[in-house]
């Protein structure tokens, strides 16, 4: 196997889309460091998982000797990026960018290597541009094209309000690919209009037209939707080790696999050899054990790890937890559901006065930590093992 090919198949790990791959093939063969650009709205400085399958995918692009650019959009930022969005979002004041933004660094690192990372602010080119520049560039794209794009199409059709400001975000985005001469531009698939964008702005100002390589969006710990904050299905990179090694020993077995493609750097062939084990009898939460301790000391330390993973089997010592636990989905119409229903309608108790009062003899644990909170409320969009009693066990989703 050539380095040409070896290098793509580790690109191609876990990529949703590349366009185009063959020219992706012809810069890799120049043998030269590629530019590859990823680009982060300062709107969420607290990132969770899902934000690094594309951390992940550029420290392997700097594992293969290319040049990353971690861009900051805190120009676009203040614009609010419309993708996905039923209505016009409110932008971020210029302070909020800031402070935002900053928060980023000591993230980020976690993962790449800031001796091969070019962190950059899109306000740096942007700034510089006065009415008549901006005026240009937004005459280089149609209205009719940008209505192409899902989000403004459907608002559009369902008589929702679209701002003009809200049109320059793809159109700025693109032109940072310009500003950048980007090689390669990284993003999620939500994002391919505005990674098209930047190919068909850098061949209007005769530049080559940089690659897209689309990654998936993660799924949160329900298995279903994209793992958010505000749907309580996270997995935060700041979150303490415990919390960590809970919240990934509570997915789907199924699930497990896709983290480990998308958030291991195990390489492939050792994860299709996990799979093999389980395939002959090996339990998952075994092999799910591997992956928080991986994850965990990425974020933490080695130390760290260990001492997650005995803590969780110590939380579950006065009960083994069985290997082949009944997962159950609850649905929430008002987004919770109080924790006596949750134990009733999953089994666990008769009752829900039986359930209160196994919580107040203290018998009930979530995760392996015992609750005492007969009122609590339990958030849709959450996946947890609850346990009732030592025997009793389930994975229950609300949703």
């Amino acid at each position: 196997m050539s380095s040409v090919e070896q290098a793509l198949e580790i690109i191609r790990r876990g990529a949703e889309e590349i366009l185009l791959e063959d020219e992706l093939v012809k810069k890799l063969k120049t043998g030269e460091s590629l530019r590859i650009k990823a680009g982060f709205d300062p709107t969420a400085p607290d990132l969770h998982l899902g934000h690094t399958v594309l951390l992940n995918k550029l420290r392997q692009f700097q594992e293969l000797g290319h040049e990353v650019i971690f861009l900051i959009g805190d120009f676009t930022g203040m614009i609010g990026d419309p993708t996905g969005k039923s209505i016009t979002r409110p932008p971020l004041t210029r302070d909020q960018v800031i402070e935002n933004a900053k928060s980023y660094e000591d993230q980020i690192y976690k993962i790449l290597e800031p001796e091969k990372t070019l962190v950059m602010f899109n306000s740096s080119w942007m700034v510089e541009m006065d009415a008549a520049d901006l005026i240009q560039l937004a005459a280089r794209h149609t209205v009719a094209r940008m209505l192409e794009r899902d989000d403004f199409s459907k608002r559009y059709g369902g008589g929702k309000p679209i701002a003009i400001h809200e049109f320059l975000y793809p159109l700025i985005q693109g032109y940072d690919s310009v500003e950048l001469r980007a090689d390669v531009e990284l993003g999620g698939t939500d994002q391919k209009f505005n990674l098209l964008m930047g190919r068909e702005l850098q061949k209007q100002f005769g530049q080559d037209p940089q690659v897209v390589l689309m990654m998936p969006i993660l799924e949160g710990l329900d298995g279903v939707q994209k793992m958010s904050k505000s749907l309580n299905n996270y997995i935060g990179v700041h979150e303490s080790p415990d919390e960590m090694f809970g919240k990934i020993l509570s997915i789907s077995d199924e699930l497990m696999w896709r983290y480990f493609e998308l958030l291991s750097f195990r390489p492939m062939s050792e994860i299709e050899d996990f799979k093999q084990a389980v395939a002959k009898g090996e339990n998952p939460r075994d092999i799910k054990f591997r992956l928080a301790e991986e994850i965990i000391e990425r974020f933490h330390d080695a130390n760290a790890a260990v001492a997650a993973r005995e803590n969780f089997v110590a939380r579950f010592k006065d009960g083994a937890m069985p290997a082949d636990m009944p997962e159950v989905d609850l649905d929430a119409p008002d987004g919770v559901m109080g924790i006596a229903n949750v134990l009733k309608n999953a089994g666990l108790t008769g009752s829900t006065s039986d359930a209160m009062r196994m919580i107040k003899q203290g018998a009930v644990r979530i995760d392996g930590e015992k609750i005492s909170d007969t009122r609590l409320q339990v958030e849709a969009g959450s996946e947890r093992i609850y346990q009732v009693g030592k025997r009793k066990f389930a994975k229950i989703r609300i949703q």
